[in-house]
């Protein structure tokens, strides 16, 4: 049986918490982790992996964020105050049954009257508000560069190297992707019918040369997708969005939404279809909705960070394929005058044309006390490298000092505590990464009334999120600052080496690839939260 290494927290977050509804004192010790404790090497149950970002490392051996024992033993009885989180993402459902009754309201619109009642120039912003429209599709930033012509620019430059290296990498792709689709075919045309199991492939007897390739084929493909046709059709998804879209010179997205995207003062489009055109479009956005809000202890499917008393305000801003500067912008700006306390982004690029007005609008959000949580990237880099990586939104310029005190970048977790535990997918970084949490395998809420297991810092963000909705829910004379920074100081020192970009051969100290060197702990979160608050 393997053992941990014992975990350190800091002696100041231990204290006492005053018990609801009387005069005794309970006290409440942060968690730690002895010697000799039994890490859980074994497959998870599916009713854990399904929630093992709500469970505990001491209790469960799991790397959790201890969600379910803080609602055990720290908030059982208390009172809380509503929060309101912004979802700035691709689009939420908002009729999905777990999260209708999480989903904001604005108290001064009327619905459907087709006049802007709040006068907050957007008409009928019943839910939040579709800063692209009808649009579904998008370039990658660097190709927007590259259309725009070679000016000469060190940028222009670094997109067209960028365009080379990666539409190489997507032709491959696509060539074995049409090779896969191919074999697949062929199988189904001799088996006559539109779906098959590896069992089905294997008793195919044949002489026939192409259908004894594609037998081949498929026999090493169908293991490696979890024998689950579905992961092809993604891929191909994938690709084809690539190929017709994301790296498509000729294809202008933009054009559907009808503003200049390059004017920061052209602020009258989009609609206030939150979902989108497309309700499988949302899926990004509803599964982040979900991991944040998603109604606890239903029956229906997860449970939300952070559902007892929080709102999820829908902004659509975050496209297939790279956002724009001017929605996410406008669409952080209108979370923030929308009442949102947090606000979580779940998207990024590693191009900019705008950054500034991102910068501006993160700093208005830390003057309305708001803080937000984005997702560090999975690409598997080291964002603190020799001269650094550009990582857009970030709140600092080119490594330099941070623009504001509201910000937290969040790095993904696999559910195995060990070498293993950082996602072999997440970026990481000594002072661009805050924090990490769980990312790997997070099941949440997907269009239609279905839940789906999703990867990528995209559902650790969230899960942060969450920690500091359920924060200043429970202690609102808290301030953004004061929130991220008791997130970042409360969470579990990890004292081992973990492999990182999923290469055996990269190894470093996890205190060495965030500026916390932490993982994000509700329970211990809400324990200093409480010392904190009693000493305003």
């Amino acid at each position: 049986m393997k053992l941990i290494k014992p975990l350190y927290l800091s002696a100041a977050l231990a204290l006492a918490l005053a018990s609801c509804g009387t005069q005794k004192t309970a006290v409440y010790t942060p968690l730690t982790a002895s010697d000799n404790m039994p890490v859980k090497v074994g497959k998870l149950a599916e009713k854990d992996l399904k929630r093992w970002s709500h469970l505990d490392l001491i209790k469960d051996t799991v790397p959790g964020m201890s969600v379910d024992r803080a609602y055990a033993e720290l908030l059982k009885g208390k009172k809380s105050k509503k929060v309101i989180v912004g979802v700035v993402d691709s689009g939420v459902d908002i009729d999905h049954e777990d999260l209708k009754p999480v989903i904001w309201t604005n108290p001064k619109e009327v619905a459907g009257n087709g006049i802007d009642d709040d006068k907050n120039g957007y008409i009928d912003d019943i839910h939040g508000w579709n800063f692209l429209g009808k649009a579904e599709h998008e370039n990658m930033e660097y190709i927007r560069i590259l259309k725009k012509g070679d000016d000469g620019s060190e940028t222009y430059k670094k997109a067209k190297a960028e365009y080379e290296k990666e539409s190489s990498e997507v032709m491959q792709a696509k060539q074995q992707l049409d090779f896969i689709l191919n074999a697949s075919n062929t199988i189904k045309k001799h088996l006559k019918k539109d779906t098959y199991t590896l069992e089905d492939i294997q008793k195919i007897q044949t002489s026939e040369p192409a259908l004894s390739q594609a037998k081949m084929v498929m026999s090493q493909v169908l293991p490696q997708t979890g024998n689950d046709l579905t992961k092809i059709d993604e891929f191909k998804d994938q690709v084809y969005s690539q190929v017709n879209y994301h790296m498509n010179l000729q294809f202008d997205g933009r054009k559907l939404v009808g503003d200049n995207p390059n004017d920061i003062n052209d602020k009258k489009y989009g609609d206030n279809n939150v979902i989108g055109p497309v309700k499988s479009g949302a899926k990004h956005g509803t599964h982040v909705a979900g991991i944040i809000a998603q109604t606890r202890a239903n029956g229906m499917g997860g449970d939300g960070v952070a559902s007892n008393n929080v709102e999820i305000l829908a902004v659509r801003a975050v496209p297939d394929g790279d956002e724009y500067d001017k929605d996410i912008a406008l669409g952080i700006r209108y979370a923030v005058d929308n009442g949102a306390k947090v606000i979580n982004g779940s998207f990024g690029k590693y191009f900019a044309q705008h950054p500034e007005w991102v910068y501006d609008a993160i700093k208005y959000a830390a003057s309305k006390d708001v803080l937000i949580v984005v997702a560090a990237g999975n690409e598997g880099l080291d964002l603190n490298a020799d001269g650094g990586v550009d990582r857009f939104p970030n709140d600092n310029i080119k490594m330099g000092p941070e623009i504001a005190d509201n910000f937290l970048t969040v790095g993904a977790l696999n559910y195995v505590y060990g070498p293993q535990l950082v996602a072999d997918f997440s970026n990481y970084g000594k002072s661009d990464v805050d924090v990490f949490a769980p990312g790997e395998k997070i099941y949440a809420t997907t269009p239609n009334q279905s839940y789906e297991y999703l990867q990528g810092t995209s559902m650790a963000s969230p899960n942060v999120a969450g920690v500091a909705a359920l924060i200043r829910s429970y202690y609102p004379g808290l301030t953004a600052a004061q929130v991220k920074q008791i997130i970042m100081d409360s969470g579990i020192a990890v004292k081992q080496e973990v492999i990182l970009g999923g290469d055996p051969d990269n190894k470093r100290m996890f205190s060495e690839i965030s500026k916390s060197g932490k993982m994000v702990n509700a329970y211990n979160a809400l324990i200093m939260a409480e010392k904190v608050a009693s000493k305003k």
